[in-house]
């Protein structure tokens, strides 16, 4: 068995922070940095540039050998985690492999969420999530015309430009009365697809698939399960295309298949474990969990909401780093730690040179009485601005 004093699993933002947090006291100690991922660690982020040609798996890394040489850490790449046994301060990789720990941090990310619709597991459609899905939908464009993009949310949107750029018409599909819900109010989000529509990307918002089907089905060796402990995800290499069928009765072709209908945290190791979950590892204000020496950060921790003290997943890269900050300086009991102050929406959206800025509260649902409302609005401009005042505070 194999044996760490740090370990941190994960390669990403959140991992990272934490990393630099734990270096930045304790120089020597034996660090250990574990991922599923078979690369160096890049950001989620550039995966749609990936898609579209725009940039290289090998420029965009966050970090590379030499760094971790450097700062006497053992990165091991392509071993996720199996299991916890947090009794023995003890978890179990993939590929069978056993590491005993004193402090561990869990920063493994999400995972692709993929909708129960009939027919689509027999179907050959692609994710977007790690480096290997966005080098493998771009090999694939050299043949595609045409793509389905399956939600509208960050990574759809952002898919579904690249797409475009790529040369490719574009359909994108969801079932909500707008694009990027969560992230902006109706009325922005209406422009936004009004920016695509206009370029040429066909909008069905507020049609629901029910069903999904191969044009036509070529032969399993053709088809590659790369989806480990995602679920079943294939990508085919060559086929004449996908077809959806909406609620509405069309019926909507595609060469391409690309579903992005949202993201769960990777916790499935911690099945039988003590470690407390909820939709994510729920942690406390420095971003330990229930379990001693045992911490959370990134998408898989459900912390402090800022807004309503309550505890919920944030999913957004500056949470992310707080977060692995937070609990770097809590693995080495750094005297200077201040608590998580809670996660603050933020979300900064670029599409076709247009910029979309929120921040805060965008569901009015949730509003407190007396909410103020400052609102200006140009859209030949592509103008859009709303301010919101509640309690004396901007919401």
């Amino acid at each position: 068995m194999e044996q760490t004093k740090y370990l941190i699993a994960g390669s990403s933002h959140a991992a990272l922070s934490a990393l630099n947090s734990i270096r930045m006291l304790d120089l020597d100690s034996s660090l250990t940095l574990i991922t599923k991922d078979e690369r160096l660690p890049y950001s989620p982020t550039v995966l749609p540039y990936i898609v579209s040609g725009k940039s290289k798996p090998e420029k965009v890394q966050l970090r590379d050998d030499a760094f971790f040489a450097k700062n006497k850490v053992n990165f091991i790449s392509g071993a996720g985690l199996s299991s916890l046994d947090a009794d023995n301060s003890k978890v179990t990789l993939q590929d069978g492999q056993e590491w005993q720990y004193e402090k561990l941090l869990l920063a493994t990310g999400a995972s692709p969420t993929i909708p129960t619709i009939p027919g689509l597991m027999g179907t050959s459609f692609y994710v977007l999530r790690t480096m290997d899905d966005a080098v493998n939908l771009n090999a694939a464009l050299n043949n595609v015309k045409s793509a389905v993009v399956l939600g509208g949310g960050l990574i759809g949107m952002h898919a579904a430009e690249n797409l475009i750029k790529a040369g490719v018409q574009v359909t994108i599909i969801e079932m909500r009365p707008q694009v990027l819900p969560g992230y902006f109010d109706q009325q922005a989000a209406k422009i936004i697809e009004k920016i695509f529509a206009d370029i040429g990307v066909t909008m069905r918002i507020g049609d629901t698939v029910i069903g999904a089907a191969q044009e036509e089905i070529c032969d399993a060796d053709l088809k590659i399960n790369f989806g480990g402990d995602r679920g079943l995800e294939w990508f085919k290499k060559n086929s004449d295309g996908s077809k959806v069928t909406l609620d509405s009765g069309d019926e909507i072709s595609a060469d391409l298949l690309l579903v992005c209908t949202g993201v769960a945290p990777s916790i499935d190791y911690l099945d039988g474990s003590p470690v407390e979950t909820d939709h994510g590892i729920l942690v406390d204000e420095c971003m330990a969990t229930n379990v001693k020496n045992i911490w959370a950060a990134g998408d898989v921790a459900q912390a402090l909401n800022f807004y309503n003290g309550e505890k919920s997943l944030s999913g957004i890269l500056p949470a992310a780093v707080e977060q692995g900050r937070i609990a770097g300086m809590a693995m080495i009991d750094d005297p200077a730690i201040n608590p998580y102050p809670g996660s603050v929406p933020l979300n900064t959206y670029g599409f076709f040179g247009n910029q979309a800025i929120s921040v805060g509260v965008s569901d009015e649902n949730v509003l407190p009485d007396g909410t103020e409302v400052s609102l200006k609005v140009n859209e030949d401009e592509i103008f859009y601005q709303k301010i919101l005042i509640g309690d004396g505070r901007l919401l």
